[in-house]
């Protein structure tokens, strides 16, 4: 190749500059990814959403809320207003309005905090990532359930953490024996994820004691708990316990989200911190999206405050439990021998185990070719390279049927068992 020199004065100095190219370069092909991406899939639960979207699918896959109890219309009225004023789509500045909002939810979780201690997120995984990226060096160890939210584990892989791996209870959730075995043989994880109540997606909910006794290992041992809490204001009957977050605020991170009790498109969700490491983790957050929707955070704010937000919750909380008594009755009627099920609190999920041998996703394979129903196989929770996990295992979400519906394709369901 060809290179003509020519004068070109760059801070004083004369540069070469190269000729044209005639030809475009061959062979090459496309750029390198970086290492931690090199042969990486979308997560198992991501490829499946495609699959189940099909027309005449009945899905108990997504934990998804249901179209109907959104807001729609008093959001719809915010928005109009809002967009009155064209400054709602300026750049935003810090969100004191809505962060005053948000501690109005959080004390109906038993939390008491101030706005000083709320960052706002783009959604609960904004939230999550924001804190394994502030709290997690590269390489570091980080504890999670066997079975645990796929997007935790997305967050994670950039860093390429050691995952611990604890075992859960399909009656109380994480085994807190476990990890107090692992602490105590010398294992230090820099943080453990925990989903408290009705979780995603075994649908089970922590202890008191098991709350309180991870609390003081965190102080103990020199962790992180993150608390990711989407579902702790869809309990069912009547209220779970208090958070982590209530029991301590040094120790815990913890992030909420809009996305289960208004509409997930609002894309608002939040992380609780020390007051001391707001301002830490905002300018991590920054690096990621610079700052938040500022027309969806105002419009959830000012929707906050025209919304009955109790009479709302209820709503949720009575479809909710029908929709979730329908999905357990039917299936303590349909399931064959060899089967167990969870029996959540709330939330949206239950846990089913199929007999012993049987693969979850090849289950799967035959719902959807002889009845078109979609469920998510345990194979979707579960780290790749834990071939101990087992398989023989579904998530069933009840959020989006009506009863009836529930009852028919939970029947389905159990026939190609």
């Amino acid at each position: 190749m060809a290179i003509q020199a020519h004068s070109s004065t760059i801070t004083g100095a004369t540069a070469p500059v190269l000729a044209p190219r005639t030809q475009a370069p061959q062979g090459l092909g496309p750029p390198r990814v970086a290492s931690w991406l090199q042969g990486r899939q979308r997560s198992l639960l991501r490829r499946l959403v495609n699959q189940v979207a099909r027309p005449g699918v009945v899905s108990l896959a997504g934990g998804l809320p249901a179209v109907e109890l959104f807001p729609s219309q008093a959001y719809g009225d915010v928005v109009r207003r809002l967009l009155a004023d064209p400054q709602s789509m300026q750049y935003v500045p810090p969100l004191g309005e809505l962060k005053e909002r948000v501690v109005e939810v959080m004390r109906r979780r038993g939390v008491d905090c101030g706005p000083e201690e709320i960052l706002i997120t783009t959604g609960a995984q904004q939230a999550l990532d924001v804190a394994v990226r502030a709290f997690v060096s590269a390489g570091e160890s980080v504890a999670v359930e066997r079975f645990a939210y796929t997007g935790f584990r997305e967050v994670l892989a950039p860093l390429q953490a050691r995952l611990v791996t604890l075992p859960s209870s399909l009656d109380d959730g994480l085994d807190i024996e476990a990890l107090e075995r692992f602490l105590l043989a010398g294992g230090r994880p820099r943080l453990v994820y925990v989903i408290p109540d009705a979780h995603n997606p075994l649908g089970v909910s922590l202890t008191r004691e098991t709350r309180e006794r991870l609390v003081v290992l965190a102080h103990d041992y020199d962790f992180v708990i993150l608390e990711d809490d989407p579902y702790g204001l869809l309990c069912c009957d009547g209220e779970f316990e208090a958070p982590l977050a209530a029991l301590d605020s040094e120790r815990v991170v913890y992030a909420g989200t809009f996305s289960k009790i208004l509409a997930p498109a609002l894309r608002i969700g939040w992380l609780r911190l020390p007051p001391s490491l707001v301002e830490t983790c905002a300018a991590v957050k920054e690096a990621g999206d610079l700052e938040c929707s500022r027309l969806s955070a105002l419009a959830v704010s000012w929707l906050l405050e025209d919304l009955d937000l109790d009479r709302h919750l209820d709503l949720l909380r009575q479809t909710y439990r029908r929709r979730r008594n329908a999905m357990l009755e039917a299936l303590a009627e349909h399931l064959p021998a060899g089967c167990a099920f969870t029996a959540p609190g709330g939330g949206m999920f239950v846990w089913v185990e199929l007999p012993a041998g049987m693969d979850g996703e090849r289950l799967l394979e035959r719902t959807l070719a002889e009845r078109k129903i979609a469920f998510v196989p345990a194979a979707a929770f579960a780290d790749p390279a834990d071939r101990a996990a087992p398989r023989n295992a579904a998530r069933l979400s009840f959020s989006r049927l009506e009863p009836a519906a529930l009852r028919e394709a939970v029947a389905d369901f159990a026939t190609c068992i």
